[in-house]
């Protein structure tokens, strides 16, 4: 294995993803070029047998379900009722209903589990109130940005998604309202006039609004948390429950479930695609011996556990320019696990420190996903998007820094679970 097969292997995915091919593509083509320059084993026999096992595991029904799930929540009154449950109760905050991009999308993101479905969902509804009522541009798409990164919570498993909802996304999103609040008290033009007030018998009427939302996430992370249901059968009882929301609202049309099912194969066929091709190149590299050499390399630089984060921070920060979050974490996991549990880190601890770098990587231009999202919805270039969200962008980067000098922020959940079997 020599340093010119990894810079050749390197240069060829960067050209291929700033050539704009697809990036399930784009791997797939790497791992077949670089086997066939470097590697002398049968690659049509490796491609079809590791094609096979990836989009065949288990594990992987979830996706579809959760998708499907947002998918027919797009389409229903959630997300405005949503507002007008969240709007009653932000009112007097510092920062007024800016708060309600937030809360929403940390709501949301706990029934859909997709960045796309959370930041279009909330942001069709809030982006048209809160700019026809006089609140900043670039707080009200930055904020949305920020918190749109909360839908990546994909729930691979019943410790992820419940640790993820209550513990990591409440931290971020609290610490969002404080950014929020902070920067509208030092600056009060960034919101309009204050309103009439709202008396606490409204503000209690308005959580009927609420109630379809929060009914579905005691449903889906409950039926898991109490071990009722897997995650796969938690995704089913969703979907049913989206279909009861849609259907008790008289919302849902037969048009409506058509776009919904269309949507879901869109989007499920662009993950299994990048899915696949990471993992083809994940096994591909393996022959190749690059994860070997990256961590032999990086190994003999000695960092210690802090410095050793702080490179893989940096990398993951660089790597979120160019790359989708999830062709991230397929791609690169073979070779930071075994790194940071040498280092004596956490399996779970890094999972959680992945979200985060990851849901980053959903706000760093030119590929971040929300970015192109909100361009979509609001005719906002992409660059000054990103510049909105700098400051949520930056927030993440404290918070990723703050878990890996506090990593029992996060181990904190998973210790008294262990210490509790």
């Amino acid at each position: 294995m020599s340093v010119a097969t990894v810079a050749t292997v390197l240069f060829m995915l960067v050209a291929l993803l700033g050539a704009g091919v697809w990036i399930g593509v784009s791997l797939y083509a790497v791992g077949i070029v670089g086997l066939g320059m470097f590697h002398s084993i049968p690659v049509d026999k490796l491609l079809s047998q590791n094609l096979w096992t990836s989009l065949t595991s288990p594990e992987l029904i979830a996706l579809p379900l959760f998708i499907f799930m947002g998918e027919l929540l797009y389409r229903t009154r959630l997300s405005s009722d949503l507002f007008k449950g969240l709007s009653l109760w932000t009112d007097r905050l510092p920062g007024r209903l800016l708060h309600v991009n937030v809360l929403g999308c940390t709501m949301f993101a706990a029934i859909s589990g997709s960045s796309a479905a959370t930041t279009v969902t909330v942001g069709r509804i809030t982006l048209q109130e809160l700019l026809s009522r006089g609140y900043d541009r670039r707080l009200v798409i930055g904020s949305l940005a920020g918190a749109g990164t909360f839908g990546f919570l994909i729930p691979p498993s019943i410790f992820l998604i419940v640790y993820g909802v209550l513990a990591e996304t409440s931290m971020l999103a609290l610490a969002y309202m404080i950014y929020i609040a902070v920067r509208t008290s030092l600056d009060p033009s960034l919101v309009p006039a204050d309103s009439a007030p709202i008396g606490w018998r409204n503000r209690l009427t308005g959580l009927v609004y609420l109630g379809p939302t929060l009914c579905l996430i005691v449903t889906v992370l409950g039926s898991m948390y109490a071990g009722i249901a897997s995650p796969t059968e938690a995704a089913a009882v969703g979907v049913f429950g989206a279909l009861a929301v849609g259907l008790a609202q008289r919302s849902l049309t037969f048009a409506g479930f058509y776009q919904a099912c269309l949507g879901t194969v869109r989007t499920t066929s662009m993950i299994g695609l990048i899915v696949a091709g990471a993992f083809f190149l994940s096994v591909a590299m393996a022959f190749l011996g690059v994860p070997r050499m990256i961590a032999l390399e990086i190994a003999g630089l000695q960092l210690g556990p802090f410095g050793l984060i702080l490179v893989l921070l940096v990398f993951y920060a660089a790597l979120g320019c160019i790359m989708e979050g999830l062709s991230m974490i397929v791609m690169t996991l073979p070779i930071t696990l075994p790194l940071v549990q040498l280092a004596g880190f956490d399996k779970i601890w890094f999972g959680i420190f992945l979200v985060v770098v990851v849901e980053m990587a959903q706000i760093t231009p030119p590929i971040g996903f929300n970015l192109f999202v909100l361009q979509t919805l609001t005719k906002v270039p992409v660059h000054r998007i990103a510049l909105y969200a700098l400051p949520f962008f930056l927030i993440l980067l404290c918070f990723a820094v703050l878990i890996a000098v506090v990593p029992e922020i996060v181990t904190f959940l998973p210790d008294l679970v262990r210490f509790q079997g």
